[in-house]
């Protein structure tokens, strides 16, 4: 093996670990300023609830309207859907606790002996 060939091959393995590393430092600064901003916007959005729980307004309620916000602002063109009429599941007269219009089974209560426990 001759030396220059060697200190070469050195060289250009020393330059790609470099590259390397740059690349690898960039993505690590775009991940932190990424991470900067979202809490940033968490601490905004706990400085409105904040502010909100101060008027005496319902924080949860704010915080879904600004959740809503964004996404409308994303999907503008979203058609909200109608729900259909729905018949309610059981009659109005139903009452589990009288026993009339309920189904077949009508609960009664074990029998009373020595063996139940104290």
């Amino acid at each position: 093996l001759e030396p220059d060939v060697v200190v070469r091959r050195q060289e250009a393995l020393a330059a790609a670990r470099l590259r390397m590393q740059e690349e690898l430092n960039a993505q690590a600064e775009k991940y932190k300023e990424k991470q900067r901003q979202l809490e940033e916007e968490r601490r905004r959005q706990k400085i409105a609830m904040w502010e909100s729980m101060q008027e005496g307004k319902s924080y949860k309620g704010n915080l879904k309207l600004n959740q809503q916000e964004v996404e409308s602002g994303a999907s503008a063109s979203a058609v909200p859907k109608s729900k259909p009429n729905k018949k309610p599941l059981r009659g109005g007269g139903y009452n589990p606790l009288s026993g009339e219009g309920g189904g077949t089974c009508s609960w009664r209560p074990g029998r009373r002996g020595p063996s139940a426990g104290g």
